[in-house]
């Protein structure tokens, strides 16, 4: 029964620990939105996102409304870019995400190969 009651407490104890560490790492959230060549929501691009360093990339897919979100990570600058049907957007690099805070990012996709943008003056 004693030894019971002591491997409790060590694992209360050490999950404790756990959390406590994990609650002391300083987060924020990345989100935003993928538009076209046209200025339109992309649904179903996927978003790459990932250290300055390139060490390490998360990757998530936006919604029916361009929509995408990376929540809870850890402050530092990281590089975004949006892929779809063949396209990718341009990296937008060392973007700041802060401790507790929503930092937003629009990434533009290109025209497609089939699709012409018309200029005007």
């Amino acid at each position: 029964m004693c030894k019971g009651i002591r491997a409790l407490t060590v694992l209360i104890v050490t999950l404790g620990f756990a959390w406590a560490l994990e609650a002391k790492v300083p987060t924020g959230t990345m989100a935003g939105i993928v538009v076209d060549a046209h200025g339109k929501p992309v649904a179903g691009a996927t978003v790459t996102m990932q250290t300055s360093d390139a060490a390490h990339p998360y990757a998530t897919h936006t919604d029916a409304n361009g929509h995408f979100e990376f929540v809870r990570y850890a402050t530092g600058q990281y590089d975004l870019r949006a892929y779809s049907k063949g396209n990718f957007s341009e990296w937008v690099k060392r973007i700041s995400i802060r401790s507790g805070k929503t930092t937003d990012v629009t990434l533009h996709m290109p025209p497609a190969a089939d699709e012409s943008v018309e200029v005007t003056k």
